[in-house]
């Protein structure tokens, strides 16, 4: 019974070692499985325990499994054995910025903003093709990372930053940064700074000048050019007060430019008052008013007064001196109101119209600076016009004078009529 026990266990576990084999060996050497076998029956009949015979044949059929047994094999498949080109794709088309992957120097991948600027022919390009920048092809011929500044990739003056990530000995990811816009705000700043420092220290000049004559060569300077020389100091110093305010008054509305005005405000009587209060009293008869009907706008009251002093003085100080200055108020498109204050004077060249509203620009600097003008005003309504999200347009013909007019968005029963983008 014992025997039968052991042969029939035996039989068990060859049975099982066998399955297992021919689920998970397909390389199994079948020839000396079956010479194990042959060797179990012989010792088997030759009387050796049945035991042991089975101990011998696991053994031998265990170093069988290990021989015909190999590690995994990796298969030869393009998708994930390299870079997926799909998976690349579709991460570089979610930023923003343009960004490119290139395989051995030549641009495999470029998302939509990368084909917008460079142009749709750039993949499959050589990046010394698609660049043609001396700096650039420095980097991105280079097998490291890095980036550089280069000026002029797509327009003459434009900035940007290229920046390069080495990712495998074949791939790299090129990322470009567009920095114009910092470099335009640094330059409009340095050039503020120096306008600035210019205006301000032509009339400091002026006044040192005669202040020094005076305490040198008092008792030398006949009364009347005494009397002169205060009235030039009390000018030029008015000038630069007139200038200081001004700057104070931009850098405000420029610090409130994002923070709409909240507060309805009625323009008719408050653009009435401020164009009589910009005139004064000897050129308010010049004014001609035409306003049809009561308009509200969401505004802040001391700035739509600043806006129209300024717009008004500039029309009776450029225009005709026998002319009349026209205010206007009247309804324009999509919820909004026009304002106008157009003269009749000389006119302005069309080359200038595109720079008026620049910080210190003149159409003539000596005639302007006679006048007591900062270069500054325009710049100012500007502001105010953006602040009060509203859009401004100039008009002028040489011979027929200048109009500049203005469109507000309509404050409507509490609820505003605010626009962000009034139709042109």
């Amino acid at each position: 019974m014992a025997i039968r026990r052991r042969k029939a266990a035996w039989r068990g576990a060859m049975k099982r070692l066998v399955e297992r084999s021919m689920s998970s060996l397909s390389d199994f050497s079948w020839a000396g499985f079956a010479l194990a076998a042959l060797a179990g029956v012989v010792m088997i009949a030759a009387g050796v325990d049945p035991i042991l015979v089975g101990v011998v044949v696991l053994v031998w059929v265990g170093s069988l499994m290990l021989a015909a047994s190999r590690p995994p094999q990796v298969e030869a498949n393009s998708a994930s054995s390299s870079i997926n080109a799909k998976a690349m794709r579709e991460m570089l088309d979610l930023s923003g910025s343009p960004l490119m992957m290139t395989n051995r120097g030549k641009i495999e991948i470029a998302n939509a903003e990368a084909r917008r600027l460079l142009g749709e022919h750039i993949v499959g390009q050589d990046v010394r093709v698609a660049f043609r920048n001396p700096e650039a092809i420095e980097l991105l011929t280079s097998d490291k990372g890095g980036s550089t500044i280069v000026q002029g990739l797509v327009r003459r003056r434009d900035i940007w930053r290229i920046g390069q990530q080495v990712i495998s000995d074949r791939h790299a990811v090129i990322e470009l940064l567009d920095q114009s816009s910092e470099s335009d705000v640094s330059r409009a700043h340095s050039d503020f700074v120096a306008n600035a420092s210019h205006e301000l220290r032509t009339p400091l000049a002026s006044i040192i000048g005669y202040v020094e004559t005076l305490v040198e060569d008092g008792e030398e300077v006949s009364p009347a050019n005494r009397i002169r020389f205060h009235e030039t100091i009390l000018r030029e110093a008015n000038r630069m007060l007139a200038l200081v305010n001004d700057l104070m008054s931009l850098s405000r509305i420029e610090a409130e430019k994002h923070d709409p005005p909240a507060q309805p405000l009625v323009l008719n009587e408050l653009v009435e008052q401020a164009a009589k209060d910009g005139a004064g009293p000897d050129r308010e008869a010049r004014l001609r008013f035409d306003m049809q009907q009561n308009f509200t706008i969401r505004g802040d009251e001391q700035q739509i007064e600043q806006l129209v002093r300024n717009l008004v003085d500039n029309a009776l100080k450029y225009g005709s001196q026998t002319e009349s200055v026209t205010v206007a108020l009247e309804t324009a498109r999509n919820d909004q109101v026009r304002m106008v204050v157009s003269d009749r004077g000389t006119g302005i060249e069309a080359e200038h119209l595109p720079h008026l509203t620049r910080r210190f620009y003149r159409t003539d600097p000596g005639r302007s600076r006679a006048s007591g003008g900062t270069g500054l005003g325009l710049a100012i309504v500007k502001h105010i016009v953006e602040r009060h999200r509203g859009r401004m347009t100039i008009e002028s013909k040489i011979g027929e004078g200048t109009r500049v007019a203005i469109r507000f968005p309509l404050y409507d029963n509490g609820v505003g009529k605010v626009s962000e983008n009034p139709e042109k």
